[in-house]
């Protein structure tokens, strides 16, 4: 366990309110010496979120804190008194922090803080060593001065709390059941337990309440429906509630119309004016976490008070409902992000109450887009520290341990090894290598980097890993999981000597059946650092320069291309086996970033004169399937051990640079071949419970990483297109694809930039989108009329008709939102293929230019604001000149007289 550390002036011992109230201020690390008691601890157990983040506050070795088992100790456990409310008995921690007191002989004063005035006065001054003083008033001034902005937050939280006004003296929402009643019910059957999911773009007035067990008891595979925000009651996203079921001849599907997009008139009728299905009866779990929200510009007749004001932030997720904030700085946040936090959502009030955490920066500002993107999926990368990451790496430059060297097995001088990766890569992890055996025997070889040789379990380096769980790829940029000196140096196999885990696969040379395998710790060299484009050149038989042989004589060059194309030719030959082995068992394959290969249907779904139609068929069949998650192997049974790669087994093994998994797997591996080996494992291995909720930590990181991801591209392409005439300018018309129908539009995909998105046929007046005989596309007054694989459009006119697959032109733009993110809003123009001058690249390529693009505009800004120079306010007025003057030697004066 932790240890308190001895040269403080006092230890801190906070009662069960400040630890509910002020839990943002104890895990400073700044304030040390803090014994969290049992008592205060198991008054969070019901708030969930916050529970489990004391739990890890008390486990992590970079806060100064402890956990006291004060209600196991006779003489610190205090009894709670007949009569006496709960609230009362958790605040007295007194005793405990007397026990504590004389269980350091009086060496370390003990502070108890409390908001409790009256245990304040009782316990005061009752022993000498042990004072018991309030939080706001003594402690946060007098022992903390350098905290005061913390308290400026607490005071103005109480003040938000406080304030009562006459428009929340009508309750608007239900009271929640009592605990006890709403765990009753839901082991009777009345009511049903699950997570609230509200829906992103009918945020307003549907939700779904998901969990495992419904699949019995719902029509809906996923769960019941919640229509209407006062269902909801107070529950909020991500919540764990439960609600009751109303009669099932009152329930109702979703509909069928398109839910996204800035024309969402006919995306089905108003769940307010229809029965409801379930209602929210109680909260068993809050899911509250920070948000960030925007504060909307204020009415230009309005008062400008200089006290606190009460402003409704709107937060940037959508699926949040608006939060009441009690700032000062109102005028000044307008048109900002700013991170708040909710405190509570009273039943007389509308919209819950919170206070704002900090500003992250002005709306539009790519640098605040992309905070609130990592926020938003509670993504945290701070800069790795060198006082401690970095103090835990080998010395530099790193050389090979000789003692390290005799226990791995030794493949410099015996294998070819290379390694294939995308262009201009920096962190290699995999290197394969193949040779002949003899007696009709091949060896296959994958290299992995050894990172758990250098990252130890339970180092800092360790921690903050494991809890960044995988690295982040946006847009413009990533954010390691390893600080660079592993991921780039260290553990990247880039032709020096490098640690490696190994597997080296024994196959028959002629029908490559598997005859052996042999797992462990092996000392490489990487002969070659090819990319993809130069392996397959190699494989094609073309002049392809190769770096690493560019200054051998032509005689040994010749001869050491001929072996690397052999063995690019043996490895190829190889995977084509697997992959076929694969396909014939129903695999599907991975192909970038889209799982693809409903295998001989999907080869046979072509249009040979659109290769897109293939494409698009692959991404529809892959929406539906569920992403594959991590599990330990003791929590389900073995028939659960399945993977579309038609594989009875599989894990990842290949990345542990960008991927903790795969550290887990490593670690996990070396201890079976110590154990295979009769040898005790030289670590104790984590059981069944720590490996399950590891394995979920992951999988929410996962979700979160590619949820950034999607979310990062959306932003680069609404800040490309933003500034844009999409009138004038032709890179905002482009060529696109239908892959969906809708009761009010189509579904498409733009090619050349890799937008997906809604296109209306019909407009909430009535008007429809018709064509005219040279595709040109204009709005008249008519009906809409939905089929299986197309959607027809008919005015007095004529009609036109929109199928699956055709192409069509459309016109891009940008529906600015102060609040929420900007959405792009596709228009159709014509119903032809674009016929475009400009090339139309891949979706990869096209996507990469366009952050491109998006990132130099943003430098230049940059570069010109820097260069503009700094005028101050009587600079503007009396247009005083850039020369040395009375006012800039003044100035200058001034600016002395301050330092």
């Amino acid at each position: 366990g932790k240890v308190l550390p001895g040269d403080l002036t006092h230890y801190v011992v906070p009662d069960a309110g400040v630890v509910l109230n002020y839990l943002d201020v104890l895990e400073l690390t700044e304030l040390q010496g803090v014994v969290f008691t049992q008592t205060a601890c198991e008054a969070l157990r019901s708030k969930g979120r916050f529970y489990n983040h004391l739990r890890n506050l008390l486990k992590d070795p970079r806060h100064d804190c402890i956990l006291f088992a004060n209600e196991f100790q006779t003489y610190s456990h205090c009894p709670r008194e007949k009569g006496e409310s709960q609230e009362t008995w958790q605040t007295c921690v007194y005793a405990a922090a007397v026990w504590f007191y004389n269980h350091l002989a009086g060496a370390m004063k003990v502070v108890m803080i409390t908001e409790d005035q009256d245990a304040v006065a009782r316990f005061g001054s009752l022993n000498s060593g042990v004072f018991v003083i309030s939080v706001q008033q003594d402690y946060l001034q007098n022992f903390w001065p350098d905290l005061q902005e913390a308290h400026e937050v607490y005071r103005n939280i109480s003040q938000v709390l406080q304030e009562k006004e006459s428009e929340d003296s009508q309750r608007e929402f239900s009271e929640h059941l009592p605990a006890e009643i709403v765990e009753a019910g839901i082991k009777s059957g009345r009511y049903l337990k699950g997570t609230l999911n509200v829906n992103r773009y009918r945020a307003q007035s549907e939700a779904f309440v998901t969990n495992e067990e419904f699949s019995n008891k719902s029509p809906l595979i996923n769960g019941v429906l919640v229509f209407g925000f006062k269902s909801r009651n107070r529950a909020v996203h991500g919540d764990l509630v439960a609600v009751e079921l109303l009669p099932k001849s009152k329930w109702r599907g979703r509909g069928t119309a398109l839910a996204e997009g800035p024309l969402d008139e006919n995306s089905g009728e108003d769940g307010e004016s229809n029965p409801l299905p379930t209602h929210i009866v109680g909260i068993l779990q809050r899911n509250w976490r920070d948000y960030v929200v925007t504060f909307p510009p204020r009415d230009g007749n309005q008062n400008q008070s200089r006290g606190s004001q009460r402003i409704l932030a709107v937060p940037w997720d959508q699926r949040i409902p608006k939060i009441r904030i009690s700032t000062q700085q109102a005028d000044a946040l307008q048109d900002h992000r700013v991170l708040v936090r909710i405190d509570s959502w009273p039943s007389n009030s509308l919209y819950p109450n919170g206070h704002s955490v900090r500003v992250l920066g002005r709306v539009g500002d790519m640098e605040t887009e992309v905070q609130t993107i990592l926020l938003e999926n509670s993504i945290n990368v701070p800069p790795f520290s060198e006082a401690q990451q970095l103090r835990e790496m080998p010395a530099q430059p790193w050389t090979v341990d000789p003692t390290e060297v005799a226990k791995r097995r030794d493949l410099r001088d015996t294998h070819l090894v290379f390694s294939i990766d995308p262009r201009g890569c920096e962190d290699v992890d995999d290197a394969m290598s193949v040779r002949s055996l003899g007696d009709g025997l091949l060896e296959l070889g994958v290299h992995i980097a050894d990172v758990t040789h250098f990252v130890r379990e339970g180092s800092l380096t360790d921690l903050e890993a494991r809890s960044r769980a995988t690295t982040y790829y946006l847009a413009d940029r990533r954010y390691d999981m390893l600080p660079a000196v592993l991921s780039a140096d260290l553990c990247s196999l880039l032709g020096g000597v490098d640690y490696a885990m190994s597997v080296l696969w024994e196959l028959d040379a002629q029908s490559l059946a598997y005859k052996d395998v042999w797992f462990g710790r092996t000392l490489i060299r990487s002969s070659y650092q090819l990319h993809y484009e130069l392996a397959q050149a190699l494989l094609n038989g073309e002049e392809a320069p190769v770096p690493e042989l560019a200054q051998l004589d032509p005689k040994e060059r010749a001869a050491k291309l001929s072996e690397l194309t052999a063995a690019l030719e043996k490895l190829t030959l190889v995977a084509r086996h697997l992959r076929a082995q694969r396909d014939q068992g129903g695999a599907l394959e991975l192909e970038g970033l889209e799982v693809k290969a409903l295998a001989d249907s999907l080869d046979q779904a072509v249009d040979p004169e659109d290769p897109l139609v293939n494409r698009l068929l692959r991404m529809m069949a892959t929406q539906a399937m569920s992403q594959a998650l991590y599990f330990s192997t003791g929590s389900q049974p073995d028939h659960q051990f399945y993977h579309y790669l038609a594989l009875d087994r599989y894990t990842h093994f290949t990345s542990p640079i960008r991927r903790y998994a795969d550290m887990v797997v490593h670690r996990l591996l070396t201890a079976a071949l110590q154990v295979g080996q009769e040898a005790e494992p030289a670590r104790k291995l984590e059981g069944n419970k720590d490996l399950e909720e590891l394995a979920e930590h992951i999988n929410t990181r996962n979700r979160a990483a590619k949820q950034a991801q999607t979310q990062s591209v959306a932003l680069f392409q609404y800040l490309f297109f933003k500034e844009r005439d999409p009138q004038t300018d032709p890179r905002c018309v482009a060529d696109s694809i239908i892959y969906a129908i809708r009761d009010n539009g189509v579904l498409v995909l733009v090619p050349r930039y890799g937008v997906k998105g809604p296109v209306y046929m019909k407009t909430k007046t009535g008007e429809v989108v018709t064509a005219g005989p040279d595709g040109t596309c204009e709005w008249q007054s008519g009906t809409v009329q939905r089929h299986p694989d197309h959607i027809v459009t008919t005015c007095g006119c004529g009609s036109t008709t929109f199928r699956l697959f055709d192409h069509i032109t459309v016109r891009i733009s940008v529906l600015p939102s102060n609040c929420h993110a900007d959405t792009l809003k596709l228009e159709v123009i014509s119903n032809k293929p674009h016929r475009s001058s400009a090339p139309q690249r891949p979706d990869s390529q096209g996507r990469s230019q366009l952050v491109q693009e998006v990132v130099r505009l943003a430098e230049e800004a940059q570069e010109k604001a820097a260069q503009r120079p700094k005028l101050s306010k009587w600079e503007r007025e009396f247009q005083q000149s850039r020369a040395p003057n009375l006012y800039s030697i003044l100035e200058e004066i001034r600016e002395l007289a301050l330092m």
